[in-house]
């Protein structure tokens, strides 16, 4: 895991320090309301329903035990005793009072965590696989090269007030666990026919309310030219991307308009003006990668042989082991989901008590590290199998073990209108009731991998233009309501969810899901999932049933 040095330390101090006396003026008034609004959302803090919102960044996803204590600490001593996990691998905190953020942020450099840069117009948290480093289908582990992103990006002059927000994904598997193809860049590691290793570099993709698809605009760029290649992206944005109309601002945006072609010249030409000049020589990528190296796994873990006999002996444990655990790159080792999706408890909450409990089960079982996943869980990426049952039992007395990964209930979920001020319906609400509907486990096991998605307005947070099924809330003469989609996904098949019908209210979204659920149980083949029977039978079937009263 990357360790800062003095420079990096020293720069988020003097952020603290600067944001402090940024918000002493606006609290005297020497600042006013819009002067002060650039500079708070630079340092991460909004201004929500309730109370301000701060996002603290979580650099692709990777967290210490150390860090997670102290978001347990800030949850208790600045919140209400919670923070919630994002699509974007980062925390939020709901609940700060405006005058003590700049002392939370004091509090959070001491472990090497900021805000910086985690909202307003500017190069957003770099997020990636939950799973870099230890999976079977990994080319290379992609973590280096986010934290090379990560340096270039944090507070680069040139685009500190870029036309609109900007987002960028690192995946090195064969599988998309990233939503890569739905970001401004994409970066997937890719080899090519001569086996050289380097990156595909895709550009426009993006979610809200108009999603795109990213288009390759490099088939294969080398590895010393990766940050060049993304500057020159990021200047030819800067330079056309649209200011007059925030909605047509991104660069999926101008990359639609320009046309693929024009656009990828227009890159190419910027690039070859500064490649040279911006070189990422091995010595330096060495130097980062030496930050990652795995850890000292036990050559013998793979000689436990208690793990057979937990699973036949214990069905919950053996449900859990089934759906929360995946394949380790090394022998007697599993990677573990840690479920942030309890009946009771609304999606990506944590409470005080759960991190630190998480914290000490890093340390004790996962050499210390956390990554969080934009699924908004967790993964303690290094268990060993001998230690799964007491994982399991520990997880579970903290109600973090639900069986549900991957599952109909591991919902995506905004905090919609019970925080934030620019939703039109609620999502939290929602996701309880259709827990409750759900609530058997046998049943949500039968159905398999279903994404539902549900976001609160158009911003789509929680991408529900790409779930399986994907919800979104719309304000219908100051009354709830709801649009569903069906077959979107943000995998390696990526696609974008077609519209269902008519929105419905919301004393009915939960019984128009059961609906999906139970024509896609009548309609599939053996062993067909949900995707693939939307495919093939498309959407008549399930708008029959849907809109058989209206």
């Amino acid at each position: 895991m990357y360790q800062y040095n003095k420079q990096d330390q020293t720069l988020i101090e003097e952020r603290v320090n600067e944001f402090r006396g940024q918000t002493q003026r606006f609290l005297s008034g020497e600042l006013g309301p819009d002067q002060f609004r650039a500079l708070r959302l630079m340092n991460g803090l909004y201004v929500q329903t309730h109370a301000p919102m701060l996002r603290v960044a979580v650099p692709y996803g990777l967290l210490s035990s150390k860090q997670l204590r102290k978001l347990a600490s800030v949850a208790r001593d600045y919140d209400r005793g919670y923070c919630h996990f994002t699509t974007r691998q980062n925390v939020q905190y709901n609940w700060p009072e405006l005058s003590r953020v700049p002392d939370l942020l004091a509090e959070l450099a001491t472990v090497q965590m900021h805000a910086i840069q985690t909202s307003g117009n500017c190069l957003r948290n770099t997020t990636s696989d939950p799973l870099a480093g230890i999976c079977k289908d990994e080319i290379e582990d992609p973590r280096p090269y986010c934290e090379t992103i990560r340096q270039w990006t944090t507070l680069h002059p040139e685009f500190a007030y870029l036309p609109r927000k900007f987002k960028i994904a690192v995946s090195g598997s064969a599988h998309d666990r990233a939503a890569v193809q739905f970001h401004d860049i994409g970066v997937y590691i890719v080899k090519n026919d001569a086996g050289e290793i380097g990156f595909r570099i895709l550009a426009g993709g993006g979610l809200g309310r108009t999603p795109i698809i990213g288009q390759t605009v490099r088939p294969f760029l080398e590895k010393q030219h990766l940050l060049s290649y993304l500057e020159a992206i990021l200047r030819v944005y800067n330079l056309f991307g649209r200011r007059d109309n925030k909605y047509k601002a991104r660069i999926k945006i101008l990359v639609k308009e320009t046309g693929l072609e024009k656009f990828t010249a227009m890159v190419e030409k910027e690039w070859l003006r500064i490649k040279e000049d911006m070189i990422l020589s091995n010595e330096r990528i060495e130097e980062i990668k030496a930050q990652f190296l795995p850890p000292a796994y036990d050559p013998s873990a793979a000689d436990d042989n208690a793990l057979t006999a937990q699973l036949a002996d214990n069905t919950d444990f053996a449900k859990w082991f089934k759906y929360n655990t995946v394949e380790h790159k090394i022998a007697g080792y599993r990677g573990v989901y840690v479920s942030l999706k309890a009946p009771d408890s609304p999606p990506g909450d944590m409470t005080d008590k759960q991190l630190e409990a998480v914290a000490d089960l890093a340390d004790q079982f996962s050499f210390g590290e956390i990554r969080s996943t934009h699924r908004q869980n967790l993964v303690l990426a290094d268990v060993k199998q001998a230690d799964l049952f007491t994982v399991w039992q520990q997880l579970n007395a903290i109600k973090l073990a639900t069986p549900n990964i991957g599952t109909v209930t591991d919902m995506i979920c905004c905090p919609g209108l019970d925080f934030c001020s620019l939703a039109n319906a609620g999502s939290i609400g929602v996701a309880k009731e259709l827990n409750e509907a759900l609530d058997d486990l046998d049943y949500i096991h039968d159905i398999g991998d279903i994404k539902i998605n549900m976001s609160g307005c158009m911003n789509g947070c929680a991408h529900q233009s790409v779930g399986h099924i994907g919800i979104l809330g719309v304000d219908k003469h100051g009354e709830e309501w709801y649009q569903i989609t069906l077959g979107g996904s943000s995998e390696n098949e990526a696609a974008i969810g077609e519209r269902l019908g008519p929105s419905v209210p919301k004393d009915q979204i939960t019984s128009t899901i059961t609906t999906i659920l139970d024509v896609y149980l009548k309609q599939r083949l053996e062993d067909e999932a949900f995707l693939e029977t939307v495919k093939r039978v498309g959407l008549e079937p399930f708008k029959e049933r849907v809109y058989a009263n209206h």
